[in-house]
């Protein structure tokens, strides 16, 4: 069996709601389906369970897909992964570096140029400047922006903007890329191209886990599936199963 570079062990996130003792307040959170259950902690303050007791391990070569519905916690899932939230309960262990795309302007200047923030974004994901350079020319053939790479940014469409984005988030090889839905924006040839991009990382022993609504998406990218209900695991095994379960609930 090969060794995981990612795994979860009875994780649970929980975020406080302050002022919550009002009535009008749970009452909003309910009717707008929060990212998991309301309850109470040890102080008696209204909490969200975002995450309640997930565990899974995933291997080299693994391409998880998070499938359910808005508030799920899908993209709760993917921060804990990343760090960027901490567990109330339980472990994550990650062995391999994280590539997350979650913000698409996530350390964007508007008034720099697209090759200034290549160099800033470069700088966030932990490369020298050495490396960025180096790395220069590749991520702009990847971008097909030309000349536009010398223009301040507030003059990029946002499919400008995601194609550098995502040129700078895997200009490396990760060995995991955690990706949220914004990156369903792309047109075809740019989706195409990313996922031959991203294939490409996965060849190499990589992982990949996309939060996505395109179950089609989902199922051309992703060897696994993840079905999450309010914060909690409904299914996890092979895509095609996942899927299938989810859309059998979803037309019950």
């Amino acid at each position: 069996m090969s060794p995981s570079v990612l795994s979860l062990d009875h994780v649970s996130v929980s975020f406080p709601v302050y002022q919550g003792g009002s009535r009008s307040l749970k009452k909003s959170l309910l009717s707008r389906g929060s990212a998991g259950r309301i309850a109470r902690d040890a102080n008696d303050r209204i909490v969200i369970d975002a995450l309640h007791d997930i565990s899974l391990s995933l291997e080299s070569g693994d391409r998880l897909a998070l499938i359910g519905a808005n508030g799920a916690g899908k993209t709760t899932l993917l921060r804990v992964m990343a760090g960027i939230y901490e567990p109330v309960a339980g472990t994550v262990s990650v062995h391999g570096r994280i590539s997350p795309m979650f913000d698409i302007g996530l350390g964007i200047d508007t008034d720099l140029s697209g090759y200034d923030n290549v160099r800033i974004r470069g700088l966030l994901l932990g490369l020298s400047s050495r490396e960025i350079e180096h790395l220069l020319p590749d991520i702009a053939e990847f971008t097909e922006l030309g000349d536009y790479l010398d223009m301040p940014v507030r003059t990029y469409s946002s499919g400008m903007m995601l194609r550098l984005t995502f040129a700078v988030a895997t200009c490396f090889e990760p060995e995991i890329l955690l990706m949220d839905e914004w990156i369903m924006a792309g047109d075809a040839s740019f989706m195409a191209k990313a996922r031959a991009r991203i294939d490409s990382f996965v060849e190499k022993a990589s992982v990949l886990v996309l939060a996505s609504h395109n179950l089609d998406i989902c199922r051309r990218w992703c060897n696994k599936g993840l079905w999450m209900r309010q914060g909690q695991i409904q299914r996890f095994g092979p895509i095609a199963d996942v899927i299938d379960s989810f859309q059998a609930a979803m037309a019950a």
